[in-house]
């Protein structure tokens, strides 16, 4: 595939991010006011936002093998139709049980954002390419969510909170059938070329004895629940926590994603610099998770700041961290896997962040109810140096897999 190409498809897969994180963000920017108009505990939001990763962790795997079986073509596109839907059906939302059963199909369907995204981006663009690629992509989901609060707000004030569901949902159709045209005119092969030797396509009992498949796992479990904790409970935290008002933070709660979406891009650029300067891949992945890592430790420190604009600031400083990490994170699945495998092995992961962002709300929920927001910034600031080490203790070296001989 050409360059130009190559970008273009890309710009879809950033296009796709910001569309799925507007989706997300909906319900966690108008939580403060759905919580009031329902009825709705610090708890029982909590148990909706479970159901969503929950919805995700079911089918991360499914996904994954969609992927690899039938492709990307029709994998995103199916998947993006099918999240839509679901987003439209949250208007209709009133309780507890029917938000919770609306964002479980929600989350079955976004979840292949990433395991579709991973594969296209291994499958067609070079190593030294891959990670500022996958920052790009990375990037979309903070382009997303600094879009979402004053564009959700702005809709819901003037049109309700229903068509703030319903117009996010309509971009996610668009999408789907732009997706399926332009994929049909420029890629020919999207099924698996006739060259593949359907023997050397290691079995998903192969990776799941693979150490590197557990060290990814263990890594996003450890790491994605922290992007998601500020995700859907920065602006409950900015509301009720520091008294802003919903449209105050319409108007400022999208700083901290600019953050988020710089220091994806840094990151991705800073690997791939790295590399082409001829540093070994385990060096250059290593050094940008560990500098994202300690950037992170910023959550420490936010519940003490002593103002709205000083604890905005180390949000942001926080969110550009995750990111910075989250590109090498995501980059490394194909430093390792061939490319037979990124859909199983990124829906492999993406099962095991499913699982932490299951335990992760449910939990700053209790806290929040019981205690205070300190608890799950804390555990928010330790997380994605666990798991940077754990990614490196498990798999020294970014070892590639290699299948067993068989005779």
């Amino acid at each position: 595939m050409t360059k130009r190409w190559r970008w273009t498809l890309l710009g879809f897969l950033l296009a796709l991010s910001i569309i799925n994180f507007i989706d997300r963000q909906t319900l966690s920017v108008l939580a403060p006011h759905l919580k009031t108009l329902f009825h709705l505990t610090n708890t029982d939001y909590g148990r909706i936002v479970a159901a969503f990763q929950f919805g995700m962790m079911a089918a991360e795997f499914p996904m994954g093998m969609l992927m690899d079986r039938l492709g990307t073509r029709f994998g995103l596109a199916f998947a993006v139709t099918w999240w839509s839907l679901a987003t439209a059906a949250h208007s209709v939302g009133s309780s507890v049980r029917s938000f919770a059963l609306f964002r479980f199909w929600m989350g079955t369907g976004e979840t292949a954002t990433f395991s579709g995204s991973i594969k296209v981006i291994t499958r067609w663009f070079p190593k030294d390419e891959r990670t500022f690629a996958v920052g790009m992509v990375n990037g979309g989901t903070m382009i997303g969510s600094m879009i979402a609060p004053p564009l959700i707000v702005a809709i819901s004030h003037f049109f309700g909170w229903r068509m703030a569901f319903l117009l996010p949902a309509t971009l996610g159709i668009v999408w789907a059938i732009g997706w399926r045209l332009f994929y049909r005119a420029s890629v020919e092969e999207e099924r698996a070329p006739e060259n593949v030797d359907r023997q050397a396509i290691p079995s998903t009992r192969e990776l799941l004895r693979s150490r590197q498949t557990w060290a990814l796992m263990l890594c996003r479990f450890l790491v994605g629940p922290v992007i998601q904790f500020y995700w859907y409970w920065l602006p409950d935290y900015l509301v009720t926590a520091r008294g802003m008002s919903l449209v105050a933070v319409g108007a400022l709660a999208w700083l901290p994603y600019l953050a988020g979406d710089a220091g994806s891009l840094t990151g991705g650029w800073t690997a791939d610099s790295l590399l082409r300067r001829g540093m070994a891949v385990p060096k250059a992945r290593g050094l940008s998770m560990l500098t994202g890592a300690v950037l992170c430790l910023g959550s420490l420190i936010v519940v003490a700041a002593p103002s709205i604009p000083l604890a905005l600031a180390v949000i942001s400083i926080v969110m550009f961290g995750h990111t910075f990490l989250s590109a090498s994170m995501f980059a490394a699945i194909g430093d390792m896997f061939p490319e037979s495998a990124i859909g199983r092995v990124t829906g492999m992961t993406g099962v095991a962040g499913g699982l932490g962002g299951i335990l992760f709300p449910l939990l700053t929920g209790y806290v929040v109810d019981h205690y205070s927001y300190a608890p799950a910034f804390l555990l928010a600031a330790l997380m994605p140096m666990a798991g940077a080490l754990a990614l490196f203790g498990l798999a020294p070296g970014l070892r590639p897999f290699r299948r067993a001989r068989i005779y």
